[in-house]
């Protein structure tokens, strides 16, 4: 900067504090680094419907909260063996899942509404098939959302 006819021109370094410029560098990474909710259901409900497919009951298990809550009181543990009886009973297991309706119910508490058509079978085709409408309640723990209930009835 120039100085004009008597006038001093006063450039200043200001310098932050370390402190300082690491908490900033914290909160623009930790804001970049969040996954939108929304999203993060959608991601868990991918995992959920590739858990079925590959009848992995471990995995199915990992998703469930632990007092999660499914039709006629089915528990935790309870859904973890009807997964490992279907595993048992159909070699191919395939769902497609319709769009998801996802609602947000402030910043830990969420349902996603779908469609879901699920088929088992032994050979190249499905010998059963069933579309059911689905309603799962989720909930944020830890940085995860866990299922934490599910109703289906079926569609037709």
């Amino acid at each position: 900067m120039a100085a004009h006819k008597g006038q001093e021109t006063m450039v200043r370094n200001v310098r932050w504090p370390d402190w300082a410029l690491c908490a900033l560098l914290a909160l623009v990474l930790g804001a970049c680094a969040r996954t939108p909710p929304e999203q993060a259901l959608r991601q868990r409900m991918d995992a959920l419907q590739q858990a079925i497919e590959a009848r992995d009951a471990a995995a199915i298990d990992e998703l469930l909260a632990d007092d999660f809550i499914g039709n006629d009181g089915m528990d935790k543990r309870q859904a973890r063996r009807m997964a490992s009886a279907l595993s048992i009973r159909y070699r191919n297991v395939g769902v497609n899942i319709g769009p998801l309706q996802v609602r947000l119910h402030g910043e830990s508490q969420a349902t996603v509404e779908f469609t879901a058509a699920a088929t088992g079978g032994d050979g190249a085709l499905p010998d059963n098939g069933q579309i059911w409408n689905v309603t799962t309640g989720w909930r944020l723990a830890g940085g995860d959302w866990m299922l934490l209930s599910a109703e289906w009835k079926p569609k037709l």
